[in-house]
């Protein structure tokens, strides 16, 4: 069976398959994506080109829910990358800068998921469009993955800021 993907939809595949590595080892190694340094600056470069580089795909011929995360993603980066220069935010800065970068992983997971399960097998697709149930199932062990990390993620920002204080 052809390859249904065009020729930026494949660099764009690529492209969002690293940043997603990144992603996902900077969370492990690291205990959170840090826009600014390592492995979570060069996940924003690719999450930003993966974003940039999907708006013009358009296999239903209009913006789609995708493309509405691609902008969700967007407006995420710079506010997590400036958080900490938001007074208002004031020692909260590190958590929502957190918590914001690991929603982007979160919302670049949903598309992957639905892409993912509706073109492969290439021959026989496990879900026969984007609201099968088994796309619903795996969206919703997302959901249990990202506040269960993100619950982790806080947890450790506040055993940090305690052995901080009373080091």
């Amino acid at each position: 069976m052809p390859n249904h993907l065009s020729v930026l939809g494949i660099i764009h595949t690529a492209i969002s398959i690293v940043a997603l590595f990144f992603g996902f080892y900077a969370s492990f190694r690291f205990g959170k994506i840090n826009p600014l340094k390592g492995a979570g600056k060069w996940y924003t470069i690719f999450t930003v080109i993966t974003c940039i580089t999907g708006f013009p795909i358009m296999k239903t011929g209009h913006f789609t829910g995708a493309h509405g995360l691609g902008v969700m993603i967007l407006i995420l980066i710079p506010l997590a990358i400036y958080s900490r220069s938001f007074r208002i935010l004031g020692n909260k800065a590190k958590y929502v800068e957190t918590i914001l970068m690991s929603g982007t992983l979160f919302f670049s997971m949903i598309p992957a998921i639905v892409e993912t399960l509706t073109r492969l097998p290439i021959s026989a697709p496990i879900a026969a469009s984007p609201a099968a149930s088994e796309i619903k199932s795996c969206l919703m062990i997302l959901i249990v993955f990202f506040i269960t990390g993100v619950t982790f993620q806080v947890r450790k920002l506040k055993e940090e800021k305690s052995v901080v204080a009373n080091g």
